[in-house]
C-alpha cells in the first residue's frame, strides 16, 4: 500500500481499472477515520458538461507512471454512489458506497463518520 501524503500527489492522473481501461481522474483521497489509512479514492466521470465524483476502494490499488491502477471494473465503478464534484460526503450516505462494493461498513462507537476527505 502507499502513504497517503504520497497517493495526495496522484491527483489529476487517471484511474484505470483492473483491465487497464481508463474510468476517470483523480480528484480526492479518503481517510479511514479509525485509521488514518487511504480508503477510498473520488474520480471525476462523466460528460464535460455534467461531471460528477465517484468514489472507489483503494483496497488492492496499484500506482504506475501517470496513473492509479483500482482491482475493481470500470462499470462497477461508474455505477457507485456519486456526489456532486463541489459535493460533500453527507454521513448518513457511507454506507452505501461500502455496499456497493460489498464491504462491510461499521461507524465509530459514538456513530463518527467512517470517511474523511484529506
Amino acid at each position: 500500500m502507499f502513504e497517503a501524503g504520497d497517493i495526495r500527489e496522484w491527483r489529476g492522473h487517471d484511474v484505470v481499472d483492473d483491465n487497464a481501461r481508463k474510468i476517470g481522474k483523480l480528484e480526492s483521497i479518503y481517510v479511514d477515520t479509525v485509521t488514518d489509512g487511504p480508503s477510498f479514492a473520488t474520480v471525476t466521470v462523466g460528460m464535460p458538461t455534467r461531471h460528477r465524483l465517484v468514489f472507489v476502494p483503494l483496497a488492492g490499488a496499484t500506482v504506475g507512471p501517470g496513473y492509479l491502477k483500482v482491482v475493481y471494473s470500470k462499470r462497477l465503478v461508474k455505477e457507485a454512489p456519486s456526489i456532486e464534484i463541489d459535493g460533500i460526503l453527507p454521513a448518513g450516505d457511507e454506507e452505501a458506497i461500502f455496499a456497493h462494493y460489498d464491504l462491510a461498513y461499521k461507524p465509530g462507537a459514538e456513530g463518527e463518520r467512517r470517511l474523511a476527505r484529506r
